[in-house]
């Protein structure tokens, strides 16, 4: 179905004040439009994106990984680049005062280049991490995809001030194989903050921001009484309608509940969090500062007995450790009679057999655990154990592509989701490809047809299986689960 043309004063309403949300209004802004609302149903301002007050999204977080490794997809490597030059004038705008939301000073940043160390268990760089180095070589991107057993590239890692991401859980200390790449162009976002930003970035260009659990809370999409197939706007939950020329849904693992249309093409999936508190006192207070230590994955493509990623510690001295080796659904039977995975979280109403959701899975436990073992024994040294955990919800596609387009045959509505947990980086520039496709600019360009809407053909095999409902294996209620209580100290645990 045809779009309307859109005239810069028309309303448009985003649902969602993330990633895509908030960046899809900054960009609209700049161009010109003057009639843009983002709603969502958390009161941002109230907890300013922590996950400690209440914040439950993907994007509500201490940190997230940059990285420009992309195993040559090109699409992906050169956004990324794109994107770091974006992270870094937000860094400038900050130290200025250009930008300053409240709260936040010209010291603060949203963007650390402390690298990100790629890593492995075996003696030989995986294909994929070499098809980075030799893609990003052939780009023209020379010396910024450092392999860890190469002398100059370890040179070159010290004249770039990251010396210390080579070996930086000092395994070749202890005899073990030291095989990785150093991703010089890449390093931490600090989430919280950089939402903080974009929010405050938002409100300063124009856009109207409806950040409540009633009136910026979206229950349904309007539809014209004449046309069944044309949105006309969304309903919040205090009743009221607010129409608009286009909708834009942009609210990441809770995208999926709301247009049922993505049925097959996208779902929410969980990703599990460890958090270690290290003191100011402790030793270690200084070797996981972001300046000695970078960001890091850990075998990501080695399905559920890998897919670890971390970080350095955070100004609070929040040591986060990630697993998507299994991404975990919460399939709930829908009105309409289809499950569909619904993010439940220890902050949201949806419970998980009666009760909130405290816990990650077992079996992400048992990575994380034994990965500290083997790689931070100082942790345990030290007597620092996992205090927290968290389940953070992800919206995956079959083929981990974003999805930005139009909704197929309804009017007035579009969709920016998938981050299949990865668009979080491409913040400060994804909201121009939402924009350019809004206004059906340059539509051939591979990233954009990359994230059409589509279907899976037949025959070939997804990235990610999707909607295998409430008896597959990933389903969290069919999960062993082990949660936190919430003491102090080292957790309980216990068995749901």
């Amino acid at each position: 179905m045809a779009q309307p043309s859109l005239s810069k004063s028309d309303p448009i309403n985003i649902v969602g004040a993330g990633v895509f949300g908030l960046s899809t209004a900054i960009h609209l802004a700049q161009r010109g439009y003057t009639g843009v609302t983002v709603f969502d149903k958390h009161a941002y301002d109230d907890s300013q994106y922590s996950y400690f007050k209440g914040a439950d999204a993907a994007s509500a977080d201490i940190n997230k990984i940059i990285r420009s490794a992309y195993g040559g997809v090109s699409i992906y490597q050169d956004l990324t680049l794109e994107a770091i030059e974006g992270w870094k004038r937000w860094n400038k705008d900050l130290a200025s005062g250009v930008v300053r939301p409240p709260g936040m000073s010209r010291n603060d940043r949203v963007f650390i280049n402390n690298g990100n160390l790629i890593m492995t268990d075996g003696d030989e760089l995986p294909d994929f991490d070499q098809a980075t180095v030799t893609s990003m070589e052939n780009a023209g991107h020379h010396d910024t995809q450092l392999v860890t057993t190469d002398a100059r590239h370890r040179q070159v890692a010290h004249a770039k001030g990251l010396g210390f991401a080579i070996d930086a859980f000092r395994r070749e200390q202890r005899g073990k194989s030291n095989v990785a790449v150093l991703d010089t162009t890449g390093g931490t976002a600090l989430a919280g903050k950089a939402c903080r930003f974009a929010l405050h970035k938002a409100r300063t260009l124009g856009v109207r921001c409806i950040l409540h659990p009633e009136t910026g809370a979206v229950d349904s999409l309007a539809h014209s009484p004449q046309n069944p197939r044309k949105v006309i706007g969304i309903k919040t939950r205090d009743g009221k309608a607010h129409l608009a020329a286009l909708t834009i849904v942009a609210c990441g693992g809770w995208t999926p509940a709301l247009l049922p249309q993505l049925d097959g093409l996208c779902e929410a999936t969980a990703g599990s969090v460890a958090m270690i508190k290290v003191p100011r006192t402790s030793p270690l207070w200084d070797r996981f500062a972001p300046e000695n230590f970078p960001s890091w994955v850990w075998k990501m493509r080695d399905g559920a007995e890998g897919g670890l990623y971390g970080f350095a510690r955070d100004e609070d001295g929040w040591l986060k450790i990630g697993y998507r080796g299994t991404k975990y659904t919460n399939p709930i039977t829908q009105p309409d009679g289809v499950e569909r995975s619904v993010p439940a979280t220890r902050w949201s109403p949806t419970t998980l057999n009666g009760r909130q959701l405290t816990a990650i899975p077992q079996q992400a436990e048992k990575v994380i655990r034994r990965f500290m073992a083997e790689n931070m024994p100082e942790l345990v040294e030290e007597g620092l154990d996992i205090v927290k955990t968290r389940i953070c919800w992800y919206n995956d596609s079959f083929d981990n592509h974003l999805v930005i387009d139009f909704v197929p045959e309804t009017a007035g509505l579009m969709v920016a989701t998938a981050g299949c947990g990865h668009a979080f980086k491409y913040f400060p520039v994804i909201g121009k490809y939402v924009v350019d496709i809004v206004e059906g600019k340059e539509l051939s360009r591979p990233c954009i047809k990359a994230w059409r809407w589509r279907t899976l053909e037949k025959g070939a095999v997804p990235a990610n299986v999707l909607m295998e409902g409430s008896k597959g294996a990933r389903s969290l209620l069919n999960t062993q689960l082990v949660w936190d209580e919430e003491v102090q100290g080292p957790s309980v645990r216990a068995r749901l």
